[in-house]
């Protein structure tokens, strides 16, 4: 519960500011709530027009009343150093009680530039400009805080082993990760950095990360039962929710008047004595005096004291990152903190034109023979993990190729100089709509030391400005990654393969990692997870040594440490990853009922997969089992290695869009293994996949007696075979043959696919959804697949899988499956060979594309003169996978209120891309749930001949 003074803090907060805009000039924009995740609708400058002078004046006579006592309230919490928040707007409300704010209340807002610095100038400045002293740290400082060097130089202590925790072990880690935050925070000179909203304002300012960790270790520990109450109830529900950088143009979430620093601080000291009592004192942690270790799992109460252990990391990390993109001189060097790594003191580096073998150093192309990888962490591992780390997923990886390193400051130099970032045909459109928003010519981190055009930079760490090490990775967005990868395509003509560059994958990624330090290494012996035993100060050392846990502050070359055995250089540390999967659930996947919401919002299709860990990543995030992502816009300490293959890559990906991938995505967790297995009731648990098996290949069951529907009168069995029969119409239509190929966009589980290849002499068939184009090429490869058919409740019966007639393995041979992207339609024309047809079907697809004309306007350049095009679709348009502005009907016109619908608009875009309309029918289609309900879907097809 929220105190009654808190939520009327709260509530004041929002009247005043409310009243200075209500005060300010009229500019049209939104004035959000105070709190980011207020219920409350946004305020605009026309709402507060309609507002009377006489509400506007009452209400801001009852704030000013109420925000007095606040004031005085508050001056008594902190008067040490600063003016509390509320005192902060107080001292401009000294006046007589009538309706007309003074004039220098009037001018509060427009005396400041920018919204955030009512923040600024409340007493804090002076104590927190220059090194702090030891005052600083609420906890210990770091010269006598667990982990701290010979030098004075304070490094990450190992992941703590929870097979035998003792209260003094749970204490000094602890320290460890309060001071280590603490000690980045020192960093910060003056007031501003911790009230200014980063540049991309995709973050909330610092003051928010220097409440929020100690927020969350009270707040999980309440829901754990560990501790009964909170320790300052308003702190703890500002403080509470983070946010995910969900669109790089929004602009709006850092308008309100925050804590003074004081505040924090002293909150901070609360907290920390809370801990530390509750590490001291609480029965479940009783150790009988470190004699008899406390065993801790998921189950355990203190699972949520090492949750916010973990949690205190990921911002330590992310915090440094929002150091890095901080005005340098609002930042200064902390003492005691990580040095740099030595090579910044090399004084060879150049600012410009660098020089491969000279300046850095080449980055050869190593094959590497795939394997099956296991991914997941087993849940007796006896170490914390986030919920996501949970569960399994066994994975055949193809042969590929990766670069001996990740890509280098030198290397990423030609394509800036190239004009990488003024050339749109590099970027995909949503990464040259972030890239233009953000006016980027080079990397963010990059700074440039000379003339325009003279392509002469510096870099930035998360303190200094130094002279650009080209022998550095690169730091670079997901966007950026990507860019480079079709530019070296174009450039070097091919890779070592016949497709394109791209990133790495998950699983490949645990190839190329040390064998002595893998997953099943560290399934077999615990050490083996290197961060268990390996505490910051020993991790650059040795026959694995790593720039990781914290070994130093700052990036390095990347040939300074042993590769691997594959030969592959920093698959951990340095600086983390990108990676082709999206952010996905293992089989299994549970959450945590203390942190029920870590994972699942980004399962999502929008976050991409980062591994391996940067030189700040500590604790959890530096294990093996670590599984971590962000929005492809966002900045970490990331870069990207250059990986080729033959095959398509073994990604996991939760793209929106099919009438299938997108079910596979909400139903992720119940995924199935991605590898050939022996096991025929692989898919017993898979109810999704069950689903599509019996819709693609209704003959399944003939052999065990079980019937696709229900025998009865009238039964609808015209809505069989609906996959083959949408293949059948297209092959009716008569396509002029050119090439005679064929396009299944969405093929789901293949059966319409092996349709088509009875009539064309090769079929392209890919779809969102990796475990249906796995099952397809499992059943290509003649396994005889087995799948369970619900019956009724927990009943359920299995079938195998049995092929229309005349589908055999010559006509199954003529089918190239792959996972793809409908909204990649114009890309694939651009970058796959022979990529046009005579024949393309998108089977109840179109209305589940979150760009629907990315699809359509791609057609002209796919088919072939005289082709078909078969669209089937219900129309079924749905905010959740297309957004209303994309939808191609199934709403009315804005001005005349005349319904618009879609089939209507198809006929004229399809005109419009120079197709006619030859053919329209409704198409019946039954999917079964059990076998007494069923789905009747009554889909319009239609076709399309190219003129």
């Amino acid at each position: 519960m929220i105190s009654a003074a808190a939520a009327r803090s709260r509530s004041v907060f929002s009247s005043l500011r409310l009243v200075m805009t209500s005060r300010g000039a009229i500019t049209g924009s939104t004035i959000r709530p105070l709190r980011h995740d207020s219920p409350m609708r946004s305020i605009t400058s026309l709402d507060v027009l309609t507002t009377s002078n006489n509400a506007i004046g009452n209400r801001f006579n009852s704030c000013r009343t109420i925000l007095r006592e606040n004031a005085a309230a508050a001056r008594t919490i902190s008067t040490r150093r600063a003016k509390s928040s509320g005192a902060a707007v107080a001292s401009a409300l000294e006046y007589d009680d009538d309706d007309t704010p003074p004039a220098s209340y009037k001018d509060v807002e427009r005396t400041r530039k920018e919204a955030w610095m009512v923040n600024l100038d409340r007493g804090d400045n002076e104590w927190l400009t220059g090194p702090r002293s030891n005052e600083w740290y609420t906890g210990k400082s770091p010269l006598h805080c667990p982990g701290v060097d010979s030098k004075g130089i304070l490094r990450s202590l190992p992941l703590p082993n929870l097979s035998g925790v003792t209260r003094q072990a749970a204490l000094e880690y602890f320290d460890n990760s309060w001071t280590l935050f603490e000690m980045l925070f020192a960093g910060l000179k003056g007031d501003e950095p911790f009230y200014r909203p980063p540049v991309h304002g995709l973050r909330h300012p610092q003051i928010f990360y220097y409440g929020h960790t100690p927020c969350l270790y009270i707040n999980k520990l309440r829901v754990a039962g560990v501790l009964e109450k909170p320790v300052n109830a308003y702190f703890e529900s500002i403080f509470e929710v983070g946010v995910d950088e969900m669109l790089w143009d929004d602009m709006h979430k850092n308008d309100m008047v925050w804590p003074t620093v004081s505040e924090v601080y002293e909150y901070r000291k609360d907290v920390y004595d809370t801990i530390v009592h509750a590490i001291r004192t609480h029965p479940c942690l009783d150790d009988k005096g470190g004699a008899e270790p406390v065993s801790l799992n998921q189950d355990h109460p203190m699972w949520s004291l090492f949750m916010g252990f973990e949690h205190e990391r990921i911002h330590l990390e992310t915090s440094s990152v929002l150091f890095r993109e901080t005005p340098i001189e609002l930042v200064q060097r902390p003492a005691h903190f990580p040095t740099l790594h030595p090579s910044v003191y090399n004084n060879t580096s150049k600012a410009t034109q660098p020089v491969e073998g000279v300046d850095f150093p080449a980055n050869q192309m190593i094959p590497v023979k795939g394997k099956d990888i296991k991914l997941g962490k087993p849940l007796d591992f006896p170490s914390y993990g986030w919920d996501n780390e949970y569960g399994e997923r066994s994975m055949t990886v193809p042969d590929f190729y990766a670069s001996e390193h990740m890509v280098t400051n030198g290397e990423f130099w030609q394509f800036v100089a190239d004009g990488g970032y003024r050339n749109k045909k590099y970027w995909c459109e949503d990464g040259w709509a972030w890239r233009t928003h953000r006016n980027l010519k080079w990397p963010f981190f990059w700074k440039q030391v000379g003339p325009a055009g003279s392509h002469e930079y510096g870099l930035r760490t998360i303190f200094e400005e130094v002279p650009m090490r080209w022998d550095w990775p690169v730091d670079v967005t997901y966007y950026e990654s990507k860019a480079y990868c079709k530019y070296k395509s174009e450039r070097d003509g091919d890779s070592p393969t016949s497709k394109p560059y791209r990133l790495l994958t998950e699983v490949e990624h645990h190839i190329i990692r040390h064998p002595r330090h893998s997953l099943d290494a560290a399934r077999d012996d615990v050490s083996a997870d290197k961060v268990m035993v390996t505490s910051g100060s020993e991790f650059a050392h040795g026959e694995t040594a790593a720039n990781l846990n914290m070994a130093y502050s700052s990036s390095s070359p990347v040939d300074s440490f042993p590769p691997s055995e594959s030969g592959h250089r920093d698959t951990i540390g340095n600086n983390w990853e990108w990676t082709e999967d999206h952010f996905n659930p293992l089989k299994n996947f549970e959450v945590h009922h203390v942190y029920d919401d870590f994972s699942t919002p980004c399962f999502d299709g929008k976050h991409s997969m980062i591994v391996g860990g940067s030189f700040m990543s500590t604790g959890d995030e530096a294990s093996v089992f670590a599984r971590f992502h962000f929005r492809p816009h966002f900045l970490q300490h990331s870069g990207f290695r250059l990986v080729a293959s033959e095959e398509d890559a073994p990604a996991t990906q939760l793209f929106p869009g099919s009438f299938a991938g997108q079910a596979a995505a909400r139903d992720e967790e119940t995924q199935v293994d991605d590898t050939p297995s022996t096991d025929n009731n692989v898919y017993e648990t898979d109810d999704l996949l069950a689903m599509y098996l019996g819709l693609h290949f209704p003959l399944s069951g003939s052999k065990e007696n079980i019937h696709p529907i229900m025998q009865h009168e009238h039964a609808p069995t015209h809505g069989l075979r609906f996959p083959q029969r949408v293949a059948e119409l297209l092959c009716k239509l008569k396509p002029v043959r050119t090439n005679n190929r064929a396009l299944d966009v969405g093929c789901a589980v293949g059966g319409s696919s092996f349709e088509l290849a009875k009539s064309f002499e090769h079929v392209e068939a890919f779809d969102f959804s990796n475990n249906f184009v796995e099952a397809a090429k499992r059943i290509q490869a003649g396994e005889e697949l087995s799948f369970r058919v619900p019956v009724e409740g927990d009943i359920s019966e299995e079938v195998s899988v049995v092929h229309e007639q005349g589908v055999d393995s010559d006509v199954m041979e003529r089918v190239h499956f792959f996972q793809g992207d409908a909204c990649a339609l114009s890309e694939y024309a651009d970058s796959k060979e022979e990529f046009t047809f005579d024949a393309v079907m998108l089977s109840n697809l179109l209305c589940g594309l979150p760009d629907p004309m990315a699809a359509l306007n791609a057609m002209p350049r796919i088919v072939n003169k005289g082709g078909i095009v078969v669209m089937v679709t219900p129309f079924t348009w749905l905010e959740e996978f297309t957004p209303k502005s994309k939808w191609l009907g199934g709403f009315h016109d804005p001005v005349s209120q005349e319904p618009l619908y879609s089939k209507d608009n198809l006929k004229q875009i399809m005109e419009s891309l120079g197709f006619e309309k030859i053919h329209e029918e409704q198409m019946p289609l039954v999917i079964r749930e059990h076998q007494r309900k069923y789905q009747y879907i009554l889909s319009e097809a239609s076709g399309w001949r190219k003129l």
